[in-house]
């Protein structure tokens, strides 16, 4: 008898759900293989976890799942492809993932042609004091 191993995105996607629905995680971000697609959205319908899929790559979508309240938000904010967000709508939505603030508002400053300086505080930031 043979036996199917799973593949390792589909186990990191287990992950997330078991964090989800531990109260880890309000909200997940799964950039995955579109082949998967239907076997993660058969897995979210069936535990009952709201989830909203956009095209991402040739072969790859984004999955968003959690809270309804977050993805109605994801619903307005994220009209484009990722590397297309203006760097406001990038940092809200790495603080609804629940990315690290700090590294939120160093990447927010560099996008806005501020970056940090090595002791990860913004030249803006600094001068402000």
């Amino acid at each position: 008898m043979t036996t199917e191993r799973m593949p390792i995105d589909m186990k990191v996607l287990m992950n997330h759900i078991y964090e989800y629905k531990k109260g880890v995680r309000q909200m997940v971000l799964f950039t995955m293989n579109k082949r998967y697609e239907q076997f993660a959205t058969e897995r979210l319908k069936h535990q009952d976890i709201p989830y909203v899929l956009q095209p991402a790559g040739c072969n790859t979508v984004n999955l968003y799942f959690g809270r309804r309240e977050c993805l109605e938000a994801i619903r307005l904010i994220v009209t484009r492809p990722l590397n297309e967000l203006t760097p406001e709508e990038d940092f809200i939505l790495g603080a609804m993932l629940g990315y690290d603030i700090c590294a939120q508002c160093e990447r927010y400053c560099k996008r806005k042609g501020n970056p940090c300086d090595g002791n990860g505080q913004c030249r803006h930031c600094q001068q402000a004091q």
